[in-house]
């Protein structure tokens, strides 16, 4: 059973988009009182910061707008008049790199830390970062 003081998945998409409804449960949990405490530190930067800069957004622009509303789509709209609007092949650039982050990349060394203080590490189903998400957060087993 997933923590509900964590965000939601990574792999959750608007229209079309990944990992940008999790910013912005991230956002609106921390707002609310109601994120796990580890995820504060980090708010805005990692993933959050390399998604906003792909979107040419700033990110303390993009919380205050989205703590005006429940509505990601509403959001992705704002983020698109006031960013970039992303084509098709941006999405698919994003959701690929998304997806296949931690994967023998730049990212491998940070994943495999994380999975030991987790007691994951003999977990080697777990090879991206959106992966082990899904496990530290209770959606997999």
């Amino acid at each position: 059973m997933s923590d509900d003081s964590c965000p939601i998945s990574a792999y959750t998409e608007t229209k079309g988009l990944r990992y940008f409804p999790r910013m912005l449960s991230k956002i609106r949990k921390l707002a609310a009182g109601n994120l796990r405490e580890d995820f504060h530190e980090m708010i805005g930067q990692g993933l959050d910061g390399r998604l906003c800069n792909y979107m040419r957004i700033d990110y303390a622009a993009l919380r205050d707008f989205t703590l005006t509303t429940d509505s990601d789509e509403a959001v992705l709209a704002w983020v698109y008049a006031h960013g970039r609007e992303f084509n098709e092949a941006d999405l698919l650039m994003w959701n690929h790199y998304i997806t296949k982050l931690g994967w023998r990349d730049q990212v491998t060394e940070s994943l495999a830390n994380r999975k030991a203080s987790s007691g994951l590490a003999d977990r080697d189903e777990i090879d991206t970062m959106i992966e082990y998400f899904e496990y530290d957060e209770g959606r997999k087993s």
